[in-house]
């Protein structure tokens, strides 16, 4: 058994998730391994340029390449990709074997299951941000025992637009993200502002994760510098948690058990919510182009 692997979280890092909503995990990807993840990711946005319009199908038929409107050859903007897994060994591997499925474990376990999983690509000068919203919103289950783990594929600076969260949100109401009678994937404005008021940056190196209770708020800026800012994003749940809502980002794993085993039990918590919006889209980037 190594310590370092098996439980790669300190108790001060556990403290912080518990109390802050998320912490930050240090050389959560080897050199190998993100170096097969960036292979496959050049390839995927080579490949974009030849297309002018979101592209290709996940198993629900949406579109599983989400381009961004002034998307072209010359300077491709493709913004997301839907379930890699499905497409790539490397993803795969990294989301079942990934040094962040022990660290969930640490936090949620003993039984792990996989939920879903993305890239969030930010292109340099990228117009795309993200408003803050809380994930439990986009994918209600019986309990909110969802860990969102996010991979940096590229080292976050200041201005390549990284994650914004505001610590100890997690704590508090879950925030409606329909407004007007639209689901805009996204909190009120005045939620947002004082969200903004609160918030801090996420840095850290490429290789690096993020691991994010699914209540906390959080959100991002634009790129505003002249390097990319990826993340690849890997959610995971408790095996006792169960989706009271199709899968908004479908894959033929989902559900698959990562970490412990099956109990055949199912857990549920107090709370209250308004279903979301099926997405129709590639991704929830149009529904939060609605806002109001």
């Amino acid at each position: 058994m190594n310590p370092a692997i098996d439980r790669p979280l300190t108790d001060s890092q556990i403290h912080e998730f518990e109390t802050e909503g998320f912490t930050l995990l240090d050389n959560a990807l080897d050199k190998n391994m993100l170096g097969n993840l960036d292979r496959d990711l050049n390839e995927w946005v080579t490949e974009s340029r030849n297309h002018k319009n979101s592209y290709g199908e996940q198993i629900d038929g949406r579109p599983r390449f989400s381009l961004e409107p002034d998307h072209c050859y010359e300077s491709p903007a493709l913004r997301r990709i839907a379930s890699p897994v499905e497409l790539s060994l490397s993803y795969l591997h990294v989301m079942r074997h990934g040094l962040a499925v022990n660290a969930v474990a640490q936090l949620i376990g003993p039984n792990i299951k996989f939920n879903n999983a993305k890239i969030n690509l930010k292109h340099p000068g990228m117009a795309t941000k993200i408003d803050f919203h809380q994930d439990f919103m986009f994918e209600p289950h019986s309990n909110d025992d969802l860990i969102t783990v996010l991979y940096f594929l590229d080292e976050l600076t200041p201005d390549n637009g990284p994650l914004e969260i505001v610590p100890g949100s997690h704590r508090g109401p879950l925030y409606d993200h329909w407004h007007d009678g639209v689901f805009t994937g996204s909190v009120s404005p005045a939620v947002a502002a004082s969200a903004q008021d609160n918030a801090i940056s996420c840095f850290g190196s490429a290789g690096s994760a993020c691991l994010m209770s699914t209540r906390l708020l959080h959100g991002s800026a634009p790129n505003r510098s002249s390097e990319p800012r990826t993340l690849y994003i890997v959610e995971y749940c408790a095996e006792d948690a169960y989706p009271l809502q199709a899968n908004h980002i479908p894959s033929k794993f989902a559900g698959e058990i990562v970490c412990g085993e099956p109990t055949n039990r199912v857990r549920c918590s107090d709370y209250d919510m308004e279903f979301p919006e099926f997405p129709t889209g590639a991704s929830f980037f149009e529904q939060q182009a609605r806002q109001t």
